[in-house]
């Protein structure tokens, strides 16, 4: 068996009904199950999904407060008064900030902006910045993508006589500020069609209704800080980013290109490059520098010096993860112990850890872990300490820490992130209180990743037509994710690894009439774990690769199961010790048949572990082998020892068959009858000889081995054919008269052949039959260990 690394959910839909609506789209099977899974049941919905017309985009006057933003802001600039964007410093507030201000510049409006230091000012409007703003004479302060919670601020623009509009989409709380006007659709009294456009859509929105006409040629940035805030791309955010994605690739903005650039997108984008990409090299701004150095990249209209500013980026991006890789391996060690302590919630510190990455460590520990995990850095001149978390479907991270709410200096967030700031010597009473939540509300499957499947596929019905139909689902993101596709029971072939350090995997997944190209990044290590023959089951998604001018599916594997037992052949393995080594102490069970084969193996570091058949049958209960890899290191004296055996092993998930013996019996065959008449009659002949010099001038003479002439001799004597007596071989006169085949000696023999037969020298295919045939019997029709 290879187990799953998360659960696997296939999605449920009608499939009469989805096969109705391919028929009527006049798309394959698979499209219409495709469909129907993202809600698209209707043949005109399904149709608009697929082509995704203009028509998408809605009024932007239904949103709350737009008439009066837009009236003010044509006062102004008519005025000729000075505004002031205030950014956050996200890729959604960077790009909700140049988009703003090239909109305002284009309509002729003097307007700067001001993005907040995230180390020295924190997230959001503050009043320091919103002063200086009225002594340079700003008149207007427009915030995007911030600002609906900041009340204290907007009222003190107002005591300053600053007009202060918000933009912005996070949650309102229930008291929002006292602004000029508010632009915010998830407001409860707004009427806007639309409730999950990212920050960077409504200040496009905003500027739609500025200019009366939707602002095509700033879709490229609403894309980009769509995309990079993971909001649902459904709907109108579904419209942006593809038309955004169109624009960019067919050439936008200089600092979008330079980004396009230093990245390696010139071929083009989609909202994968966005998302890891050029999201990340414009969120590197704010986490490592200042966010002012992204908006200068996109509001510039100089090649060079957008080239310039975008290298700088990708410098900082690689600092970015350096600082993260960094954070990463500590956190790692601490989260082991504390997953060792059977801790629920992981609550991490260090001391002078980079704040600026502390959230993408969180989410790091939650990928490779799969619990909700604070991370947090302590700054000891302060005592206090920033922290950043990350939680997994199930908890709700905002009502955890509002259990323990008196602990901390300030924290918000929502139910998958937030952020905090603790005194440092209460970082271990959260970790107490937060575990103590997790016990109330966490449970076992909670903490087993899920994995959501659109549907089967066989190999047969994958190809590139197929795949650039599904690409027509795109762009893909937030609520509408990348199909992903189960392989059923396929046979795999051409299993390798790949990479400089060989952890990816490569392979061909056998179909009856083709084959399908798999890579798994990331998934070396199982390349070990899969058997030849196996039925493997994998998901993952379609893509096309091309190369050399050739074009094929692909199959990008994310998870891989096994669901029978499989068999490993270490028949010619040489590095027995370590292949050991590698497989887990808690599942392996090494036995052998004759103690003598861990010193000729070289495993005594082996020996207390390592058990003997004589000790299966001194159990008094015969514990469950489910989850176990027996590896059975030498061969038994029978047939008859093996089968007891895979008897008490029923159950296991894997056999590692080493097999080790050290002499030869099955090339060294039985001698024949005539053989056997030969030497007998020799012996009437002399009646009585020395063995000593006798049996190696007979060998000699005859041409045998002197192995085989030793064992007629015992074969011989067993049958009580003759007495070795003080190094002399005597007639006994007297024989009575016994088939060959009598002798023990001679029946151990042919049954060390046979074993040697069966178990070293068979194919693996034979191999794993027989296993097969023993393994899989009904329990009712199971004996009892009788050695």
């Amino acid at each position: 068996m290879l187990i799953s690394r998360a659960k696997w959910n296939i999605k449920t839909v009608d499939k009469i009904k989805a096969n109705k609506l391919a028929n009527e789209l006049q798309v394959p099977a698979i499209i219409g199950q495709l469909l129907f899974a993202r809600g698209m049941t209707e043949v005109d919905a399904a149709k608009r999904f697929l082509d995704n017309p203009a028509s998408m985009y809605h009024d932007p006057f239904l949103m709350n407060g737009m008439k009066e933003a837009v009236d003010r802001i044509h006062q102004t600039i008519k005025e000729e008064e000075p505004i002031l964007v205030f950014g956050d410093y996200d890729a959604d507030g960077v790009t909700s900030t140049a988009l703003l201000v090239r909109g305002l510049k284009q309509l002729g409006a003097h307007v700067s902006y001001y993005v907040p230091d995230r180390f020295r000012e924190g997230y959001g409007p503050n009043k320091p910045a919103i002063q200086k703003a009225a002594k340079d004479g700003i008149k207007l302060i427009i915030t995007v993508d911030t600002g609906i919670a900041a009340c204290d601020e907007a009222l003190f623009a107002k005591s300053l006589g600053l007009d202060y509009i918000v933009t912005d989409h996070h949650e309102p709380p229930e008291i929002l500020p006292e602004a000029y006007c508010i632009l915010n659709p998830k407001k409860t009294t707004c009427t806007y069609p639309f409730s999950s456009l990212a920050g960077v859509g409504v200040a496009l929105k905003l500027v739609h209704g500025l200019y009366g006409r939707l602002p095509e040629n700033l879709l490229s940035l609403a894309a980009v800080g769509t995309v990079s805030d993971l909001v649902p791309l459904t709907d109108e955010n579904r419209w942006i980013v593809k038309e955004g994605i169109k624009q960019i690739n067919g050439g936008t903005f200089h600092g979008i290109e330079s980004l396009r650039s230093v990245c390696g997108f010139e071929d083009g984008c989609d909202s994968d490059s966005i998302g890891f990409g050029i999201g990340p090299r414009l969120n590197a701004a704010g986490r490592m520098a200042h966010a002012k150095i992204a908006v200068e990249l996109l509001l510039s209209d100089k090649a060079t010096e957008a080239d310039e500013i975008a290298h700088k980026l990708d410098e900082l991006n690689i600092e970015r993860k350096a600082a993260v890789d960094e954070i990463t391996v500590q956190a790692e060690i601490e989260a082991i112990k504390q997953q060792a302590k059977h801790q629920q919630v992981f609550v991490i510190a260090g001391k002078g850890w980079h704040e600026g990455v502390i959230g993408i460590a969180a989410s790091r520990m939650v990928e490779k872990f799969y619990r909700p995990t604070l991370v947090l850095s302590i700054d000891e001149t302060t005592g206090l300490a920033k922290g950043s978390a990350r939680s997994i479907p199930g908890f709700n991270l905002y009502e955890a820490l509002s259990s323990c709410g008196d602990l901390f200096e300030k924290f918000g967030g929502h139910e998958m992130a937030a952020g905090m700031t603790i005194q440092a010597c209460r970082i271990n009473e959260l970790m107490r209180k937060m575990n103590d939540f997790a016990e109330q509300v966490l449970t076992s499957d909670m903490l087993i990743p899920q994995v959501d499947i659109d549907c089967c596929l066989r190999v047969e019905d994958i190809n590139i037509d197929l795949i650039t139909l599904i690409d027509k689902l795109s762009p893909f993101g937030v609520s509408n994710p990348k199909p992903f596709f189960q392989l059923e029971q396929t046979k795999i072939a051409q299993l390798r690894t790949i990479g400089k350090a060989k952890n990816h995997l490569k392979c061909v997944f056998n179909g009856v009439e083709a084959n399908l190209d798999g890579i798994g990044f990331g998934l070396g290590e199982i390349s070990t774990e899969i058997s030849p023959i196996a039925d493997v089951s994998a998901i993952g998604e379609l893509t096309i690769n091309e190369w050399n001018g050739f074009r094929k599916p692909q199959f990008m594997i994310r998870d891989l199961k096994i669901d029978e037992w499989q068999l490993f052949d270490w028949r010619n393995e040489q590095r027995i010790h370590q292949r050991l080594q590698e497989l887990p102490t808690e599942k392996r069970i090494c036995l052998v048949f004759d103690k003598k084969s861990i010193n000729e193996m070289g495993l005594q570091d082996y020996s207390e572990e390592i058990i003997t058949m004589t000790d299966i049958l001194a159990e008094k209960e015969t514990p469950s082998k489910q989850g176990k890899y027996l590896v059975i290191l030498d061969l038994p004296d029978s047939q008859k020892q093996m089968e007891d055996l895979v008897l008490w092993a029923n159950g296991v998930e894997r056999i590692y068959a080493v097999f080790h013996h050290k002499e030869e019996h099955y090339f060294s065959a039985l001698p024949s009858r005539d053989q056997f008449k030969w030497l007998y009659a020799y012996i009437s002949q002399e009646e009585r000889f020395p063995l000593n010099g006798t049996i190696e001038r007979m060998a000699k003479y005859k041409g045998w081995s002197l192995s085989t002439l030793k064992f007629m001799i015992n074969v011989f004597f067993d049958l009580d054919f003759v007495k070795i007596e003080k190094g002399f071989l005597t007639k006994n006169k007297e024989p009575q008269k016994k088939p060959l085949t009598e002798s023990k000696y001679y029946q151990r023999h042919s049954e060390l052949i046979k074993v040697e037969e069966l178990f070293s020298y068979s194919s693996y295919i034979s191999l794993k039959d027989w296993f097969d045939s023993r393994l899989c019997q009904d329990s009712s029709e199971k004996e009892t260990i009788n050695i």
